[in-house]
């Protein structure tokens, strides 16, 4: 196809999917059936996950949660019963362990069946300044924040690629569109999830694998106690949000296969107008959000995974 033609696409497909997006803006997408898919939550013994678990439950999925609190798992499991879900099977799994990963993943594949949602969602929190942080911690951020996806994705993704069928869902962070003073290590670990799940995603379209969606969620802070003490200085635009809405709205994301999910929806503005500001501008902008202040009364809690 030569040039002219190609542009020529281009230019009447770009039209179509602004139309499109203007008429899903009335018009609710219709929401897939994922009764009976096995969906896999990393962290789900507290927080999001526990809440994701109850969400996927009332649509009669199977569950298989991971985390390293047993008792948590209990109780999310318990929960995701109660709310319909068909099985719930639990496994005490540390996400920063590769071979852990590898072997837990080998276990579920043999005592459930193949994973189809796959959500990583467990995640850790230094809450200290880069040079304050200890090499062993910034080690362990990155490697539950995100070389734990690597080995997810190994171990989930090639059934979903031999069935054409499946969702990878990544609960990064809007730390992983913009950088946070006093978040160096975390946002270095979501910007590369983000990175991640775009280019696998990107990588399944190229070899025709359309199928398999990808579902990439970057929230402000949520209240769950991982980021206690945090304030934001315009609540309003940005506020701290609520697990449950967020919980809701990721569910929704995946059933309408959203790929790219921000909350709140002012983040949308923001992650662009960092992309066409001058530097001096996005300084001036970010201080005028609080960016730069955001982590001044961080507490965190005790215990950093979610």
């Amino acid at each position: 196809m030569n040039f002219f033609l190609e542009t020529i696409k281009v230019l009447l497909l770009s039209i179509w999917y602004n139309v499109e997006s203007f008429i899903y803006f009335f018009v609710p997408k219709k929401k897939k059936n994922i009764a009976g898919e096995v969906v896999l939550i990393t962290g789900a013994g507290s927080g999001i996950g526990r809440l994701m678990a109850q969400e996927f439950a009332a649509y009669s999925t199977v569950l298989v949660l991971w985390d390293i609190n047993q008792e948590g798992m209990k109780e999310t499991a318990r929960l995701a019963k109660s709310n319909g879900a068909s099985r719930v099977h639990y496994y005490i799994c540390d996400c920063s362990d590769k071979n852990e990963v590898y072997r837990v993943a080998d276990q579920v594949k043999r005592e459930v069946g193949d994973v189809s949602i796959l959500v990583n969602n467990a995640g850790i929190v230094t809450g200290k300044k880069f040079m304050d942080a200890p090499d062993s911690l910034i080690e362990k951020t990155m490697d539950v924040n995100i070389m734990a996806h690597f080995w997810t994705y190994k171990a989930f993704l090639p059934a979903m690629i031999a069935n054409n069928h499946g969702h990878l869902v990544s609960i990064a962070s809007s730390a992983g569109l913009i950088g946070v003073n006093g978040l160096a290590d975390y946002c270095a670990s979501k910007f590369a999830a983000v990175g991640f799940a775009e280019s696998v995603g990107l990588e399944l379209l190229a070899t025709g694998k359309d199928g398999v969606k990808t579902t990439i969620v970057c929230p402000y802070f949520i209240n769950t106690g991982m980021f206690d003490g945090c304030q934001t200085k315009w609540p309003k635009l940005l506020p701290i949000l609520n697990p449950d809405y967020v919980a809701k709205k990721i569910i929704h994301a995946v059933l309408t296969d959203q790929v790219y999910l921000l909350l709140p929806r002012s983040m949308y503005l923001i992650a662009g107008l960092k992309n066409v500001l001058n530097m001096k501008q996005a300084i001036v902008l970010g201080q005028y959000l609080g960016a730069f202040n955001l982590m001044d009364t961080f507490r965190g809690r005790s215990r950093k995974q979610e």
